[in-house]
């Protein structure tokens, strides 16, 4: 508890912030695999390849927002873009009447969140000390995640209260969305004299998004490999509706990973401060592999949690971490770029294995859409086992600390 102490307010409010968000976008996200599926009559490839577009989306945008941000010295102001586009695309989700029109709902609101991510994930890292940057990502990350599990969670409650009427939730969604903005707006400030240094750096040039350290390519080569296990949590939703969840109750898929999610965000933050961060991203991992076999055996609901779980705790010591190895391989005035360029890679790997999915879904089965999660998990795991064997040592200014 003494830890919280020394995180800055901002790092709170930008936490608040992520968490009504994603109360609005979690209410309408639990039901949307279902409601595209069984109301639209769309196939699940069809819908891997919509959530995989999404995420390749946020990815590139968030490369451009990250480079912006850093040539202007401001984060804040593409922050709040980002989250006021978000908040502006939700109608959009109750007055769809066609598959297309989802289409361009989501695609409009990932690029919201990739205006907003990189310049977002920099302030944080501005707004932090160094002794407790992990545990500042790791507190943002569970506060988002709180409200990634408030929202399924409300949408049950909202799914019963309204006998399964899709678009009543999805319109109550849109209030926490413009709540956000407003906290956003109100409470976040930038540290006055941050900046300065990245106001006077010389014009970008994209040729130097290949000059990163080794430490910054190991990082995005094993954000890439894990990401390709962990493909859009679609497809735990329709998991759960095929092992026999109700349509008013697979929101409940994600209120649990999401609750898991949210506890272990913070102590593994908090917990790579003190240790190598790779040894803490090794237990997540270990987590996803277990998370997909179980997922790919499960008979009943009793496994089907179990699995949730597991992905969750994956999630947990995952997601925050890597944010942290980012911002410790990157120089100030280049992070806003380095975040991008790592959610591009990142997104446009989900994209190939959101449609993977999809494919191995429709043609074989459940079974084996997780099973090659799992394979693929291992992968990065023996990857990243083998890496900590090398002692990390700075060798340029880009090496901060790992």
């Amino acid at each position: 508890m003494n830890r919280f102490r020394h995180i800055p307010p901002g790092i709170w409010a930008l936490g608040f912030v992520s968490l009504f968000m994603d109360i609005s976008s979690e209410m309408i996200h639990s039901l949307l695999p279902v409601f595209i599926v069984s109301v639209l009559g769309v196939s699940a490839a069809a819908l891997g390849l919509l959530e995989g577009a999404a995420e390749a989306t946020v990815s590139v945008v968030k490369i451009f927002s990250g480079v912006l941000s850093d040539r202007l010295g401001k984060r804040k102001a593409l922050a709040l873009a980002g989250y006021g586009m978000a908040a502006l695309t939700k109608p959009l989700f109750p007055l769809a009447q066609s598959f297309g029109i989802v289409v361009t709902a989501r695609l409009m609101d990932r690029m919201g969140k990739g205006v907003r991510g990189a310049p977002r994930d920099a302030l944080v890292a501005e707004l932090a000390p160094l002794p407790v940057r992990g545990a500042s990502y790791g507190l943002r990350q569970s506060l988002d995640t709180v409200g990634a599990f408030a929202g399924p969670l409300g949408a049950i409650w909202l799914m019963l209260a309204f006998h399964g009427d899709f678009r009543r939730v999805f319109w109550i969604a849109v209030l926490p969305a413009f709540v956000s903005v407003g906290l956003l707006a109100m409470f976040v400030h930038e540290p006055p004299d941050s900046l300065k240094s990245e106001r006077v750096l010389p014009r970008f040039k994209w040729r130097e998004l290949g000059q990163g350290s080794p430490v910054f390519w190991f990082v995005v080569a094993i954000g890439a490999v894990f990401t390709l296990a962990r493909f859009s949590e679609a497809f735990l939703v329709l998991r759960a509706n095929s092992l026999g969840l109700s349509n008013d109750f697979v929101p409940l898929v994600l209120v649990v990973m999401n609750a898991v999610y949210a506890a272990s965000s913070y102590p593994a933050g908090h917990l790579s401060d003190r240790r190598d961060r790779r040894l803490v991203l090794a237990i997540g991992g270990f987590a996803l592999i277990l998370a997909d076999v179980v997922l790919a055996q499960a008979a009943g609901i009793r496994g089907l949690l179990a699995g949730i779980c597991l992905w969750g705790l994956h999630m947990g010591f995952s997601q925050g971490l890597f944010a942290a190895l980012v911002a410790d391989a990157a120089p100030a005035g280049r992070r806003g770029a380095a975040f991008g360029l790592f959610n591009l890679v990142s997104g446009l790997v989900l994209l190939v294995a959101s449609v993977l999915a999809g494919v191995l879904w429709d043609r074989i089965g459940p079974a084996a859409t997780f099973y090659a999660g799992a394979i693929c998990a291992g992968l990065g795991l023996i990857g990243l086992l083998a890496h900590m064997r090398t002692p990390l040592k700075p060798r340029n200014p880009i090496v901060r600390t790992l």
